[in-house]
């Protein structure tokens, strides 16, 4: 019997979702359960976004939860490299031998044209795609346009009428009409692969044999299935996993929930609870009881019972699993060690002593002075906010402006984090102090504190975007129009 193998693939390109564990705790469970191996591969082909540091992130947050994998970057295998970037012979390789064997071609379009194309089919309503074009022309012009070395990507040929059948464990067979999937680009114009071409070269090459994956991934279903034909190749078996949602059922965001598998971390959820949440929203044990520890699931683990309800990510839930697993799995011994190693982690104190120590003369000085550190969300109020030259409206532009632009920081880095709010209060035309005071209560819940930025580089981008939008939930939030006048806003900084 053929070993079974499952790979979870995340993009080192933000802060680790809990989507991505989401998923790969499912992986796991399946291939644990089954005698299998679990795969983790690092999809860092995007260039301009992708970082190591956030990979590091990736592997840090996923150890957090104590979902371990049997070969990866860190840990080799006999199938790597494990990074997309360092497997750009194969793909070339491989796309080249779908351009000789006429199922693949050169694109030379223009971004300009491409733009005026989806213009006009959008005039038109109808179905947005590329239309072609390139495969007018005849061999011996696209061998004097490579020649020249004309910039140019590759394309996949995909059938103009008929169905595709997707075959998916959970759901059955989907039928797609060709008619609604794009030529898709396989390779980009600096030679690297995009995502369908190279999750299906590695996934054949490593030997995957499931593929489980969320549901927003059923329409790509059909350009995977006609490259393993083109191929020539078995294609693995298909699991869609239902999307975890915001309570209005849309797509979990970190726009309406927390969703960096950091921020569960620094707010002090055991790591336990959280995988025993995330496992609550596509399955259930046996017996239906709620807490559950990793290896329960995987001893009594179904793929076939995931439920394809779209889970909605709860954090009161949460709030209450967590305190269950508090009271009832540890004893007041590794209570006091679990909050201690929480608390005191020695990497994050050695940052905020330096910050404290000249305002402490006694040590029981420290909890009021640093206590914001570890204390989550801030107790806050409307009052809090008030000042002789920075109204609620100002303070929530200040706000969000600031979380929209700590998304932009390549590394989270206190002098980079200073440039960037200094730059920010002198566009906005205001005084570095005024500027300054509704992040001190957002951050500190005082105006009275440690460097504001200083603390904002120990507490971290999770931490940081949290406290941002709870003071402006508590200043009275944001309308969606509001939320529109303020984009524009933003945009005219030029940030």
């Amino acid at each position: 019997m053929t070993q079974v193998r499952t790979r979870i693939a995340p993009s080192p390109t933000g802060d680790p979702h809990v989507g991505t564990a989401y998923i790969a705790l499912f992986n796991m469970c399946f291939a644990r359960q089954m005698g299998g191996k679990f795969i983790l591969r690092i999809e860092d082909t995007d260039q301009v976004r992708s970082t190591r540091e956030s990979e590091q992130d990736i592997l840090d947050s996923l150890r957090w939860l104590h979902l371990d994998w049997d070969e990866g970057p860190d840990k080799g295998g006999d199938f790597g490299p494990y990074r997309q970037s360092e497997r750009s012979d194969i793909y070339k390789e491989h796309v080249n031998k779908l351009v000789a064997e006429g199922h693949a071609f050169p694109c030379f379009c223009t971004e300009e044209r491409l733009t005026e194309l989806r213009r006009k089919q959008q005039e038109e309503k109808i179905q947005p795609g590329y239309d072609g074009h390139c495969l007018s022309l005849d061999e011996k012009n696209v061998q004097q346009r490579l020649a020249a070395n004309l910039p140019h990507v590759i394309r996949m040929l995909v059938p103009a009428d008929g169905k595709c059948v997707v075959n998916d464990m959970l759901r059955g067979d989907i039928e797609i009409d060709w008619h609604q999937i794009d030529m898709q680009v396989l390779m980009k114009s600096d030679g690297l692969p995009t995502y369908h071409l190279a999750n299906v070269v590695d996934d054949h090459l490593m030997q995957i044999t499931h593929v489980i994956r969320g549901e927003e991934w059923i329409t790509s279903a059909p350009k995977h299935l006609k490259l393993y034909e083109y191929f020539g190749w078995e294609p693995p078996v298909l699991i869609h996993m239902p999307l975890l949602r915001n309570a209005d059922r849309s797509k979990l965001s970190k726009r309406k929930n927390p969703t960096s598998i950091g921020y569960y971390q620094k707010m002090g959820y055991l790591s336990e609870a959280v995988v025993n949440y995330l496992g609550m929203m596509g399955w259930s044990m046996p017996d239906g009881e709620e807490l559950f520890l990793v290896e329960d699931m995987i001893a009594n683990f179904d793929i076939n019972r995931v439920s394809l309800g779209g889970p909605v990510f709860d954090t009161e839930k949460l709030d209450w699993l967590n305190g269950r697993y508090l009271r009832e799995k540890l004893s007041d011994e590794e209570f006091m060690q679990r909050f201690g190693e929480w608390a005191f982690d020695p990497a994050t104190m050695h940052q905020i002593i330096p910050l404290i120590k000249q305002r402490v003369e006694l040590f029981s000085d420290v909890a009021a002075i640093a206590g914001f550190f570890i204390s989550g969300l801030p107790k806050i109020s409307l009052a809090d906010f008030e000042h002789k030259k920075v109204s609620a409206e100002e303070s929530i532009k200040i706000l969000q402006f600031i979380a929209w632009a700590i998304e932009t920081l390549p590394e989270w880095h206190r002098d980079r984090i200073e440039m960037l709010l200094m730059g920010m209060a002198e566009k906005m035309e205001l005084k570095i102090r005024d500027f300054l005071f509704p992040v001190f209560i957002a951050i500190a819940g005082t105006s009275v504190s440690t460097s504001v930025i200083d603390s904002i580089a120990v507490i971290g981008k999770d931490m940081t975007r949290a406290r941002l939008r709870h003071a402006i939930e508590v200043l009275g939030g944001v309308s969606k129009k509001g939320a529109k006048r303020l984009e524009s806003d933003y945009r005219s900084l030029g940030i």
